[in-house]
């Protein structure tokens, strides 16, 4: 089984807790992490050459998995500011 990089387990591996803190409890965030992993994994899939793409489109979607990922780090941090 190949692993996918990016998931956000290894994206935020010191978070482990808060994310699934945050999947437990906050929807929004369960639809932000739905959208990642279904961007990721096909960005996964495109540079494996798994699935044909142009470059415009590889690189749109590398700037969404971004502003999710951005999105999400702030999450974590506020949910780890709230915890303290």
């Amino acid at each position: 089984m190949s692993h996918t990089p990016h998931e956000l387990h290894d994206e935020f591996p010191d978070d482990a807790e808060t994310l699934h803190e945050l999947k437990t409890g906050s929807a929004h965030f369960n639809k932000l992490s739905d959208k990642y992993h279904e961007l990721n994994r096909e960005i996964h899939r495109i540079e494996a050459g798994v699935e044909a793409s142009s470059d415009a489109r590889a690189e749109d979607l590398k700037k969404e998995r971004l502003v999710l990922l951005d999105e999400i780090a702030a999450m974590i941090s506020q949910a780890k500011a709230g915890a303290k």
